[in-house]
C-alpha cells in the first residue's frame, strides 16, 4: 500500500456554517522540460505531468486523489505543498493565493500544509508487498493469530487508518488522500477525484465514485479490484474490464480525450473535442464527468466481461486449451 497524505490545518465546520473551502486548485499545470540534442542540449518538448486541474477540499474534509502510476497524482501533491514550482494554474489556500509565493511568504503556513511521503522504494524491500513484509516475522517465529496472518496484517492496515481518523476528529485537520488502495480510499475519504494523464476525469463524493461511476476509465480502475464494491448487501460484480495498452506518454498526449486510445466506448468526436468536466443530466449531487459518451450510473450495466488486449485473450485461450 501507498500513500501520500497533504495535511492543511483547518477550521471545522458547526451546525450553523457550512465547511469552508479551505483548499482551491484552478487550472493547474507542470510540465517538466525535456532536454536533448547534441552537442548543445536545448528544449524539445515537456512532460505534462498536471495539465489543468481544478480541485478543492473543504475544512476537515477527507478528499481522496486515485489513478494509475504515472497519471501525475504525487506531483499534484508536491504541487498544492508547493515543494514544486507550478508552470500555471492558481493555488488558493485560506483565500489566499500560493501559487508563486516565495519561502519567505510560505514560512507562516508551512505548519499548517505538510505533505507525509509513503515511499515503499527507499523504505521497504520492494520484491515483497508489505503484507508479506508485515507477516514475515510472524512467520519466521512461528506465531499464529487467532484468525491467521492475513488478517492479522489487515488489523495492522486498518489501525492506521483509523488512527489518522481520530487525528482527523480531534484535531480538525483536512486530507488529500493520495493513494493506489482504493478500498482504504473508500473508508476514509468522502469525497474521491479519478486522475488520468495529468487531469481529473472524474470527482463526488464516495458513494457516487464507487456505485454509480460513469467515466468508462472509472469502470475500469474499479473493477480491478472487485472487493471494494462487495460490501454488506451489495452483490458481487461480474464485469472485469481490462484495458488495453499502456498509459500514453505524457510527453505527447491523445488529442481531445486522453483516455480513447484505451476506451471501448471512443468515437470521433472523442479525438477532435476535449470533454468538460461537468454535472450530467439528472445528477443534482455534485457528481462531475468528463467524458462524451458516459456510462450508464451503475457498475452492474454491463454483465459479460470486456477484453480489449488481443495479446491477453490469445494467452488465456492458449492457456484454456
Amino acid at each position: 500500500m501507498k500513500e501520500d497524505l497533504v495535511l492543511p490545518a483547518a477550521r471545522e465546520a458547526t451546525a450553523d456554517t457550512p465547511p469552508e473551502p479551505l483548499l482551491e486548485v484552478s487550472g493547474l499545470v507542470k510540465h517538466f522540460p525535456v532536454k536533448g540534442g547534441f552537442p548543445i542540449k536545448r528544449t524539445v518538448g515537456a512532460v505534462q505531468a498536471v495539465d489543468g486541474l481544478d480541485l478543492t477540499v473543504h475544512a476537515g474534509e477527507s478528499f481522496g486523489l486515485v489513478g494509475e502510476s504515472g497519471c501525475g497524482k504525487s506531483t499534484t501533491g508536491r504541487l498544492i505543498t508547493r515543494l514544486l514550482e507550478p508552470t500555471g494554474g492558481r493555488i488558493t489556500y485560506r483565500g489566499r493565493d500560493i501559487s508563486h509565493a516565495t519561502r519567505k511568504q510560505l514560512a507562516p503556513i508551512r505548519s499548517e500544509i505538510q505533505m507525509i511521503f509513503q515511499d515503499p522504494y527507499s523504505s521497504l524491500n520492494p520484491r515483497q508487498t508489505v503484507g508479506k513484509i508485515i507477516s514475515g516475522p510472524m512467520e519466521i517465529n512461528n506465531i499464529n493469530p487467532e484468525g491467521g496472518r492475513e488478517k492479522r496484517v489487515r488489523e495492522i492496515q486498518a489501525q492506521v487508518v483509523n488512527l489518522l481518523q481520530k487525528v482527523q476528529r480531534e484535531l480538525g485537520i483536512a486530507f488529500l488522500f493520495i493513494a493506489h488502495d482504493l478500498a482504504v480510499v473508500r473508508h476514509f475519504s468522502q469525497r474521491v477525484a479519478v486522475m488520468y494523464l495529468g487531469k481529473i476525469i472524474e470527482v463526488g463524493d464516495r458513494d457516487s465514485i464507487y456505485t454509480r461511476p460513469r467515466h468508462p476509465y472509472t469502470h475500469a480502475l474499479l473493477s480491478a479490484v472487485p472487493e471494494v464494491t462487495l460490501t454488506e448487501g451489495e452483490a458481487p460484480r461480474r464485469e472485469r474490464i481490462r484495458l488495453a495498452g499502456d498509459v500514453p506518454s505524457p510527453i505527447s498526449p491523445p488529442s481531445g480525450c486522453r483516455f480513447r486510445t484505451r476506451c471501448w466506448k471512443a468515437q470521433e468526436k472523442c479525438a477532435t473535442e476535449e470533454p468538460p468536466l461537468v454535472r450530467l443530466d439528472g445528477n443534482r449531487d455534485g457528481h462531475l464527468t468528463a467524458c462524451h459518451f458516459p456510462e450508464e450510473p451503475t457498475t452492474g450495466a454491463r454483465a459479460e466481461d470486456i477484453v480489449l488486449d488481443p495479446a491477453l485473450t490469445a494467452l488465456e485461450e492458449e492457456l484454456g486449451d
